[in-house]
């Protein structure tokens, strides 16, 4: 262990679990994200407990798909550049920059960036497979606002949003 100007520098030699990366050199990934950049940071890092990615927002849009929430994963947000406005069960929730907010297993929210700028924002979930998502949205064969659930399909590779009332596929995003 080396200390210099009050930091402590580790060889990576000398601490096998431990793994580094420049966000910036991580390649944007195709997902269901309407963010201008989402970098996933996991794979990289090898996480085992957490999943971790790095997203850019454009003003107007939106760090996921649609309001959702994880019936099996908390996730936090810190927000380092910008503004993100989360939409939640009893209102808008503004983040700015240098600040962090936590939502528990369970609790629907969406950010959005509303503000002049690109925001960057790094998402944090636990566990990191989280097999039950669930989205809030417009059902259109019912009418109506209705639980709906993703599914990843290979061929071809997209992920179909299925709405839970009525078994219609709402929406596909191709991958």
């Amino acid at each position: 262990m080396v200390r210099t100007g009050g930091a402590v520098n580790f060889s990576l030699n000398l601490i096998p679990g431990m793994k580094k990366a420049a966000i910036g050199d991580v390649d944007p990934a195709a997902t269901n994200s309407p963010a201008a950049v989402v970098r996933l940071l996991s794979p990289v890092l090898d996480t085992d407990g957490l999943v971790i990615n790095y997203f850019e927002v454009e003003p107007a849009e939106s760090v996921g798909y649609a309001y959702h929430r994880h019936l099996d994963q908390e996730e936090v947000f810190y927000v380092q550049k910008g503004t993100v406005t989360f939409e939640t069960e009893v209102g808008g929730v503004e983040v700015d920059a240098g600040e962090i907010v936590r939502f528990g297993p369970g609790e629907f929210q969406l950010g959005r960036n509303i503000g002049d700028e690109r925001a960057h924002v790094l998402a944090i979930g636990a566990p990191r497979e989280s097999e039950e998502l669930e989205y809030l949205q417009d059902c259109p064969t019912c009418g109506e606002e209705t639980v709906q659930v993703p599914e990843i399909t290979e061929s071809p590779k997209a992920i179909l949003i299925h709405c839970t009332r009525c078994d219609s596929t709402t929406d596909e995003i191709p991958l």
